[in-house]
C-alpha cells in the first residue's frame, strides 16, 4: 500500500516495501552493464569516477570494487553477471540511514557547522533541504558559501540552503569534485570555519570526505567511490538508493524516516 503522506515516518518495514515499489532501490534502473563499466573504469584509474577521492593503487581489481558494493549496496555478486537487472538492496539503504541518522542526531546535539549540496538537484534537492531545515532547528548553523564562485564553466550558488552547480539558469546535475572544492577553498579565503559536517552526494561529498570533514553522501549503485570511501573510513556514511527516480516526491518517505530516527522531527 502506497504510503499516503511523510508527516508521519514509516515504519521500517514500511519504507523497505516503498523504495522497492518506487525503484528507489530493489529492481532499479541503472542496467548491470553499466555498473561494471563504472567499476572497472574507476579501478582504471580514470579520475571522473574517484568523485575528487584519492585511491591511489588500492582499488585496481574490479572483482574487489565488485564485492564492496556487493556488501554495501546490494548489487548481484557474481561476477559472471555481465548484463541485465542489478539491484540495490532496501535493507541496506535503510541501514545507512539509521547510522546517518546517527550522525545528525551527535550534530544536533552538539550545534555543528552543516553544509549541504547536491549534485542531483532534479532527485535530491528538498532531501537534503529538509534535513537542513530540521537541523537549524535544532540550533545548527546551515552553512552560507561565498559568493561568486565559480566552478566548471558555471557559478556555485545556494538555493534552498543546498549548494549546486548552475549554467545558464539551470541547476546542473554533476559528479565533479570541483564546486566543493570552490566552496571549501573560497571560505579558507574569507578566514571563516569550514563545516564540521558535509551532507552531499557525488563529489560534492568525496571532496568534503577527502579533505578530512565528516560526511554523508547518497551514492548510486554505478558510483562505486562513495561505498569504497566508507570502507575506508573517508566518509562517515553512504546511503545507497537510486538517485534520480520519477518523482522527486518518492524520497519523502525516506526523508521522514531520517529526520524521525534522527531525533529531528
Amino acid at each position: 500500500m502506497p504510503i499516503a503522506s511523510a508527516a508521519t515516518a514509516p515504519s521500517r518495514a514500511e519504507l523497505v516495501d516503498h523504495l522497492v515499489r518506487t525503484r528507489i532501490a530493489g529492481e532499479v534502473a541503472t542496467p548491470r552493464e553499466n555498473n561494471l563499466s563504472h567499476y572497472r573504469r574507476l579501478a582504471n584509474g580514470e579520475r571522473h569516477y574517484w568523485f575528487g577521492l584519492e585511491f591511489g593503487d588500492r582499488w585496481t581489481d574490479e572483482q574487489d570494487v565488485l564485492a564492496v558494493m556487493a556488501e554495501r549496496c546490494g548489487v548481484i555478486d557474481d561476477p559472471h553477471h555481465r548484463q541485465g537487472q542489478d539491484t540495490i538492496d532496501p535493507e541496506l539503504t535503510v541501514d545507512a540511514l539509521d547510522r546517518a541518522a546517527a550522525v545528525l542526531r551527535k550534530a544536533a546535539a552538539d550545534g555543528q557547522r552543516v553544509l549541504f549540496a547536491t549534485g542531483h538537484p532534479g532527485g535530491l534537492l528538498d532531501v537534503h533541504r529538509a534535513t537542513a531545515e530540521a537541523l537549524r532547528a535544532q540550533d545548527c548553523e546551515i552553512m552560507v558559501i561565498p559568493d561568486g564562485l565559480r566552478a566548471d564553466d558555471g557559478m556555485v550558488f545556494q538555493f534552498a540552503d543546498v549548494a549546486m552547480l548552475e549554467r545558464g539558469a539551470t541547476l546542473w546535475h554533476t559528479h565533479s569534485p570541483e564546486p566543493m572544492a570552490a566552496i571549501l577553498d573560497g571560505l579558507e579565503r574569507e578566514g571563516r570555519p569550514l563545516p564540521d559536517l558535509v551532507m552531499a552526494d557525488h563529489g560534492w561529498a568525496g571532496c568534503a570526505g577527502q579533505r578530512g570533514i565528516d560526511a554523508v553522501g547518497f551514492a548510486d549503485c554505478n558510483d562505486p567511490a562513495l561505498f569504497l570511501a566508507e570502507a575506508e573510513g573517508t566518509l562517515q556514511v553512504t546511503i545507497p538508493l537510486d538517485d534520480h527516480v520519477l518523482s522527486p516526491r518518492h524520497y519523502d518517505p525516506l526523508t521522514a524516516y531520517l529526520l524521525d530516527a534522527a531525533g529531528l522531527r
